[in-house]
Order: C-alpha cells, then sequence, then structure tokens
C-alpha cells in the first residue's frame, strides 16, 4: 500500500493546499478518504487511476464538499455519445464507484446535485447514482476493496465521525478523520502500521467540539502501539507550525513522526514485529 496526501488542512484550503484528502492505493485498489475543498484537482494532478472506493468520515465541508466535482468526473467516464448531435447515454460497461457515507447523506448530496441542474443533459446531474454508488456504512462494519479490507468505527466529533483502517497482506493504515481523544482510536489503530492522524490544535480539546492535538495524537499513536505517525489536518498552513506538531508529536512517540505533504507518495507501514 501507498499513501499520497492531497491537501493537509482544517478547513477551507489556504497556502495552495487543499483540506482534508488522501489517497490510498494497493496494486489492485485506488481508494479516496475524504473530499474536502481543492481535492478533485489535485486527484486529478496525482493519479490517472479510476478509483476503486471513496470513504467519507463525517459530514462537514471540508471533508466532501469536492465529492460532487468527483462524482460528475466519474460519471464522465460513463457517459458517450454516438456523435455529437446525439444524446448522451451511458455505458454499462463502466461500473460506478462505491461511496461510503455515514447514514442520512446520500439524501443531502442529492440535493446539493439538484441545485444546478442542467436542463438540456439530465443525466449530468446524477452524479451520485450514476457516477458513484453510495452505501451508507455503519460503525463496526468491514468491507474490501479490491485486495483491501476497510474497518470502520466511530470515534468523537461533533458530527458523527468514523475512522477507517485500511489492510493488505502486509501493511495497515488507519485514518481518523476528525476525533477527540477516546479510547475507540487506541482500539482502531491497534497494532497498526501508519496512523494517519488530525492534528489540529496546538493543546487538548476542551470544548466537546472533538479534535486532537499532536500530542493527542502521539498518545494514541504510543497506546496503540503503531510503526508510525504521520499529522495532518493543520490549522494553519505555515511549515513552520507542521514542524512544530511534528517535534512535538515525537517528545511523546518514539517511533518516526512525520507531517502529510500534499503530492508526496510514500509506503504505509507495516504493523511492528513482536518482540521475542
Amino acid at each position: 500500500m501507498h499513501l499520497t496526501p492531497l491537501g493537509c488542512l482544517a478547513g477551507m484550503p489556504a497556502g495552495g493546499l487543499a483540506s482534508s484528502g488522501y489517497l490510498v492505493e494497493s496494486d489492485q485498489a485506488s481508494v479516496l478518504l475524504d473530499a474536502g475543498p481543492g481535492i478533485a484537482t489535485r486527484l486529478s494532478a496525482t493519479s490517472t487511476r479510476r478509483l476503486s472506493a471513496v470513504f467519507i468520515s463525517h459530514e462537514h465541508t471540508d471533508h466532501l464538499l469536492d465529492l460532487l466535482v468527483i462524482g460528475k468526473v466519474l460519471l464522465a467516464d460513463r457517459l458517450v455519445r454516438e456523435d455529437e448531435n446525439a444524446p448522451l447515454r451511458l455505458d454499462e460497461s463502466v461500473p460506478r464507484v462505491p461511496l461510503l457515507l455515514p447514514r442520512g447523506a446520500t439524501a443531502k448530496l442529492h440535493s446539493l446535485a439538484a441545485l444546478y441542474p442542467v436542463a438540456t443533459h439530465p443525466l449530468l446531474d446524477r452524479a451520485f447514482d450514476l457516477g458513484f454508488e453510495p452505501h451508507e456504512y455503519e460503525p463496526g462494519e468491514s468491507l474490501s476493496v479490491g485486495n483491501l479490507t476497510l474497518h470502520i468505527e466511530r470515534l468523537l466529533h461533533v458530527a458523527p465521525n468514523c475512522g477507517v483502517r485500511l489492510s493488505d497482506a502486509d501493511s495497515s493504515l488507519v485514518y481518523t478523520g476528525d476525533t477527540g481523544v477516546t479510547d475507540q482510536l487506541v482500539d482502531l489503530a491497534g497494532g497498526s502500521g501508519t496512523l494517519l492522524a488530525e492534528s489540529t490544535l496546538r493543546e487538548t480539546d476542551t470544548s466537546g467540539h472533538g479534535h486532537l492535538s499532536s500530542y493527542d495524537a502521539a498518545r494514541a499513536a504510543d497506546d496503540a502501539g503503531v510503526t508510525e505517525l504521520v499529522l495532518t489536518h493543520f490549522s494553519s498552513p505555515d511549515p513552520v507550525q507542521h514542524r512544530w506538531h511534528r517535534d512535538r508529536a515525537a517528545t511523546v512517540f518514539d517511533g518516526p513522526v512525520s507531517t502529510a505533504r500534499p503530492g508526496i507518495r510514500r509506503p504505509v507501514a507495516a504493523p511492528r514485529k513482536a518482540s521475542a
């Protein structure tokens, strides 16, 4: 497996960096984790592979706003016409892409797509049923995408948020989405290779909104016994701030600590070998 961050910011794009979005690839699958603003453009510049699935951790705009754009791109791959004057028709040989969503999200996305209709080509308005194949997951659910197993668990955020663990025969990655400090994250990440964890705050969240600081992420990585920690979802595009979070986490977690760097493809780590 390989991980390519496409964006790394909490909230809206800034300083040329996109919001939340991460591409995980194996030899048989290509899975996008979240699709915040700017991710559609970054995805088109990063990979020519057709997506195998998209996972959305929760319903906040910095994690899903580009779904409509990506869905229209996927839909365009399924539409053909015999000549420039012929009506568009669906190519059934090109499959829809599974879209893994929190419960209740599908109807909202259809409403979003309906806001700006294309009256002369109504097929173009159907990104969420002809481009994507929506599936509203439940916490605790496991499913397969190519040679990857995805396991989904509820974490702690003001909007219902699930983290996801992706595993193949050799490596595993856990992505937090947005979460506060919770034992459920340690359980989900236990013994994994790469923990891709949000690092939004400088201090532990006491508001109840549900975010991690770099210290909290490092504690979770240490308690879970992961191989490496990758920090993301920063509140600032300033690389000095990103390094501050990395250095702070490194005082807690004794494994490799790095920050998500958009466009830089990296291998997902294998789980730590048990000591003899």
